[in-house]
């Protein structure tokens, strides 16, 4: 005698296992890939992404220029100071800089959320420069400052955490 099911019990339970032909086990698999590969193609679809710039290949084209302004601060007679206080950033820039005009720009990246990233340029002959931060200013942002002084170009990236 044959029997189609068989009966198992382990821990109280009675689990019947049924006997399928390889047809049903072949359709099986393939429903579980193809929903699974809808579901990726559905999360990748609605990940929202945003790129560093919009005009990111000019942007990497001209990195030189940043490599060459950044080689410009670091022979500074001294580094710029960078200090957190309370809802404001506090920069000083070194003494050879004092009572220079300076246009600098201020640029705080937010790598997860464009909407998020503050950007700020304005003029300073002080050597000190207290930036007001926006309310609610949570994670990590990479402060990415330039300014120029009697004509030389300057740039300076610092990691920061709020």
């Amino acid at each position: 005698m044959k029997r189609s099911k068989q009966h198992f019990s382990g821990r109280g339970y009675k689990i019947i296992f049924m006997k399928l032909s390889w047809g049903y086990k072949i359709m099986f698999v393939y429903i579980a890939f193809v929903a699974g590969m809808g579901f990726l193609v559905f999360k990748a679809s609605s990940q929202k992404f945003d790129l560093v710039t919009k005009d990111y290949y000019d942007q990497e084209l001209k990195y030189q220029q940043v490599i060459d302004q950044a080689a410009n601060s670091s022979r500074l007679s001294a580094p710029v100071t960078i200090e957190r206080k309370e809802g404001e950033l506090k920069i000083s820039f070194p003494d050879e800089l004092k009572n220079k005009k300076k246009l600098v720009d201020f640029y705080l990246y937010y790598a997860a959320d464009a909407k998020k990233d503050f950007r700020k340029s304005f003029e300073l002959n002080e050597n000190e420069l207290a930036q007001a931060l926006p309310v609610g200013m949570k994670g990590m942002y990479e402060l990415k400052l330039s300014w120029e002084a009697e004509g030389v170009k300057y740039y300076l990236e610092k990691k920061l955490f709020f």
